[in-house]
């Protein structure tokens, strides 16, 4: 059994490199009760390493929600990938629903020189992106503004959507794992994005390999069966194999390939 020190250490460790770590879950790896979790926890909070959350902790600073400009850089090669992947995918005539996001944004710039589709979107980037394009028919899901996501959410984007279907539905994630899903920072965007998932007849979820199994935060999408998750073949074998172990058709998009191709500016079709 690690020395105390040491398991605070490993607590410390866990939070900052998966998220939130709940007391149960640490208590069981740990093989210590709840009380001597808790004890753990307080002190790493009393030093400022840790911040307290409901039912257990997260490292300060570790994961703090990133604002849609921020995530626009990160894994750039691998979003290009997923989106091109995924672009390939849609018929011309086809009517789709977008995500906010920034791999669904990659998505979107790859669809500019689409001759005829049909858009619908609660994100204002998936509305820029395509709001040169007189061959794309875009709609807007309206509701309440999130600045940080730059996305429509609220009961008037899900009253929306209630009335509406799509032929293939594209969602992003701030993480994703097999068991329980797409995991977010807000509640009102899980909700959306469950909505979102019943309306499409193809659906798919875009989220490059360092997503896959994380837990940053407390709220959760969960999608029934069938589903895609579309990654990047840097996605480590044991994650893809839990995805296609519950069910989960995967698909991993060559980054390598899509960066020799070049830059894009969307597809003719």
């Amino acid at each position: 059994m690690l020395s105390a020190n040491a398991r605070r250490e490993e607590i410390y460790h866990l939070a900052v490199t998966t998220g939130l770590a709940s007391v149960e879950e640490l208590s069981a790896r740990f093989e210590v009760t709840a009380s001597t979790i808790r004890r753990d926890l307080a002190l790493l909070n009393g030093q400022g390493r840790l911040a307290r959350t409901y039912g257990g902790a997260m490292a300060l600073g570790a994961h703090p929600e990133a604002t849609l400009r921020q995530r626009t850089g990160e894994a750039f090669e691998q979003k290009h990938a997923i989106a091109r992947w995924a672009a390939a995918e849609i018929v011309p005539g086809e009517s789709i629903l977008l995500d906010a996001g920034s791999t669904v944004g990659a998505l979107a710039h790859e669809l500019q020189k689409f001759e005829k589709l049909s858009v619908t979107t609660p994100g204002l980037n998936i509305m820029q992106e395509l709001a040169d394009s007189d061959r794309i028919d875009v709609d807007c899901l309206g509701g309440r503004l999130r600045s940080v996501s730059q996305s429509f959410v609220g009961p008037l984007a899900e009253a929306a959507l209630e009335r509406m279907s799509f032929d293939r539905v594209f969602i992003g994630a701030d993480a994703v794992t097999a068991d329980d899903g797409i995991c977010e920072a807000d509640h009102a965007q899980t909700r959306l994005k469950e909505l979102m998932a019943r309306r499409g007849n193809h659906v798919y979820v875009l989220a490059d390999s360092s997503k896959l199994g994380l837990r940053p935060f407390h709220a959760w999408a969960r999608l029934a069966l069938p589903w895609t998750l579309v990654t990047d073949d840097g996605a480590e074998p044991e994650q893809v194999r839990k995805f296609v172990e519950a069910g989960i058709k995967v698909e991993l998009a060559d980054v390598a390939k899509t960066a020799a191709a070049g830059p894009s500016a969307g597809q003719d079709h």
